[in-house]
């Protein structure tokens, strides 16, 4: 179990793999365990590290102050100690305000940049949205409802046909042995919230790639690549079959992109 002691937390991580480094970074409530759909197959092709951001998973404490800044400080840490002058970078969501950051701060360490299911800053809906979902873990003790209104949300209509599916995994999600606090929830919507880099795309060196779920309610394809294409040369693609939660539900494709940018472009 490994972990480093950096910016007052204990960071979990893992690595998985060997050869070109590639660090992933989860969104919103989420923590390393969420790369497994595509955790094993990356890891034929690279050195593939994953962690709990800090308010997640078994890097503690939880409910230590948290910002966008503050996590993407961790990430750079995190690469420092295991030694590597740069890596490649993937963010989904949340995960990719944390990515965006550190290119823009901490340019030297990024070699290319994939941003899966984001933007640069978040919408007032996605703010209302999940300063709800908050309220609702403060006041009500059903996780179920909570875990399925949310998966609503981040996946697409194709995942609700299958009722079994759907309910196991809303139930995984309970069962879920390292579940994050209610302050911990809190505090990353708050961070959410005051972020916004767009007036800082411009300046991004890396080479970047975007990545959108066609059914994605909570970043649409349109907006997060009107947003995104301001960095320079930054291409784009959309994955049909997929909502927000893109490598969840089509981990295959997801994959060929990734591994198609990092080699070819």
């Amino acid at each position: 179990m490994p972990q480093i002691k950096t910016n007052n937390v204990d960071l979990y991580y893992e690595i998985h793999g060997k050869g070109t480094p590639l660090l992933l970074i989860a969104g919103l409530a989420s923590d390393s365990q969420s790369w497994q759909p595509v955790v094993k197959e990356l890891s034929q092709h690279y050195r593939i590290i994953i962690l709990d951001n800090r308010g997640t998973g078994r890097t503690t404490p939880q409910d230590i102050n948290t910002g966008i800044q503050s996590i993407a400080d961790d990430c750079i840490a995190l690469i420092e100690h295991l030694g590597f002058s740069s890596v490649n970078l993937l963010g989904h969501s949340m995960g990719g305000f944390v990515a965006l950051d550190c290119a823009i701060r901490h340019p030297d360490f990024v070699s290319k940049l994939i941003l899966a299911g984001t933007s640069a800053f978040n919408s007032e809906r996605n703010n209302a949205l999940f300063q709800d979902w908050a309220s609702y873990m403060e006041i009500e003790s059903n996780p179920e409802l909570l875990f399925r209104n949310i998966f609503y949300w981040i996946f697409s209509s194709r995942f609700f046909k299958n009722v079994e599916i759907f309910n196991s995994s809303v139930q995984g999600a309970i069962e879920y042995p390292y579940p994050q606090s209610k302050t911990a929830f809190k505090n990353q919507v708050n961070a959410l919230k005051e972020f916004n880099c767009i007036d800082h795309l411009t300046g991004i060196t890396s080479k970047t790639m975007i990545i959108c779920g066609k059914e994605d309610l909570l970043f649409p394809p349109e907006e997060s690549i009107q947003v995104l294409q301001k960095i320079p040369g930054a291409i784009s693609t959309i994955i049909d079959g997929a909502a927000h939660s893109i490598h969840m539900e089509n981990p295959v494709e997801f994959i060929n992109i990734i591994h198609n940018f990092i080699q070819n472009c």
